[in-house]
C-alpha cells in the first residue's frame, strides 16, 4: 500500500511537470516508435555488467535493459560505457537511458534525472591478503587507488580531506578494469570498489591471493537509472517499470541469477522505503 501511494504522488508531481510550461519532450514514444532501446550499461562491473565468452554484454543491470525493451515491445541494444560516459551518453542521443549502477547525488541531479533506487551497495577496499588494512583509517599509510569519476572515489576524497592525509597517496584509474590491474600488479596498495565486484573478484584464481576490506564508513550507496532532465513521462515509465520488477519477484529472480541468493528483505524495504 505504501508502494502504490507512492506511486500516485510520483504521477501526481509528474502531471505538473507535464502543464504548459514545462518540458513535453516524450522519448517512451519515440522508443516505441524506432523499435529499439539504446541502453548504456558499465560493462567492466561485473556481475552489473561484463562480456561473456562470447563478447556478449551479460549482468545484472544488462538484464534489466533487456526486461525494459521486452516490456516495451522494441529490441534492446545494450552500448558499453565507461563510468565517465554515462552521462554524455545521454545528453549527445547515444543512449535513451542509462542503466549503470548511478548514484543519486544531488550534483548529478543538476544533469540528469533520476528514477527510484534499484539497488544499494556497500563500498569496500580490496587488498593483498597481509597488508594489514584493517579499518578505513589504515588506507592514509598505503597506496590507494579507485575509478575516475566514481562515487567511491568522491567519497574517499571527502574522508582523506576531512582527515587531513592530502592526495598524495592517491591514483586515479580510467575504468574499473584498469584499477583491478593496477592492484594486481601492485601500483597501488589498496583499491575502493564496490562490495559486488570485489566478491566476483575474489571468487576468481586471479585474485585468491587478494581480499576484501573495511567498508567506507557510515556510506550506502544507492542507485538509480538515468535519463534526461526534461524526459518526465519516460521518467515516469521507467519508475513503474521499476516498481513491477520488485512487485512481480523479477528483482528477487535477478539475485537468485546473478548473486546466488534472492534479495533480501532488507534491501527491498530499504529500495521502497528511498522511493
Amino acid at each position: 500500500m505504501k508502494l502504490f501511494k507512492t506511486f500516485l504522488i510520483t504521477v501526481a508531481v509528474v502531471a505538473m511537470l507535464g502543464m504548459p510550461g514545462s518540458a513535453s519532450a516524450d522519448k517512451l514514444d519515440d522508443v516505441i516508435k524506432s523499435g529499439t532501446l539504446n541502453c548504456g550499461v558499465v560493462c567492466d562491473f561485473p556481475p552489473m555488467g561484463y562480456f561473456d565468452k562470447n563478447n556478449k554484454p551479460v549482468g545484472f543491470d544488462c538484464d534489466y535493459c533487456k526486461d525494459l525493451a521486452k516490456n516495451l515491445g522494441v529490441k534492446a541494444n545494450i552500448i558499453n560505457l565507461t563510468w565517465g560516459d554515462r552521462i554524455p551518453s545521454l545528453i549527445s542521443g547515444k543512449t535513451d537511458v542509462v542503466i549503470g549502477s548511478t548514484s543519486d547525488t544531488l550534483e548529478r541531479a543538476k544533469s540528469v534525472g533520476f528514477t527510484y533506487p534499484y539497488f544499494v551497495f556497500k563500498f569496500q577496499v580490496i587488498s593483498k591478503k597481509g597488508s594489514g588494512i584493517k579499518t578505513f583509517d589504515d588506507l592514509k599509510k598505503v597506496k590507494v587507488g579507485a575509478a575516475l569519476g566514481t562515487t567511491y572515489e568522491t567519497e574517499y576524497f571527502k574522508y582523506a580531506d576531512a582527515k587531513g592525509w592530502g592526495r598524495s597517496n592517491y591514483t586515479s584509474f580510467k575504468s574499473e578494469n584498469d584499477g583491478y590491474l593496477g592492484l594486481y600488479q601492485g601500483k597501488v596498495d589498496a583499491l575502493i570498489s564496490t562490495n559486488t565486484n570485489i566478491a566476483t573478484k575474489l571468487a576468481s584464481k586471479e585474485f585468491k591471493d587478494f581480499e576484501a576490506g573495511p567498508f567506507v564508513p557510515n556510506y550506502d550507496d544507492v542507485v538509480g537509472l538515468i535519463a534526461k532532465r526534461s524526459e518526465s513521462a519516460w521518467i515516469q515509465y521507467l519508475n513503474l517499470f521499476l516498481i513491477h520488477q520488485i512487485r512481480d519477484g523479477r528483482l528477487d529472480a535477478l539475485h537468485q541469477k546473478h548473486f546466488g541468493a534472492p534479495a533480501s528483505p532488507d534491501l527491498i524495504q530499504s529500495l521502497r522505503d528511498n522511493k
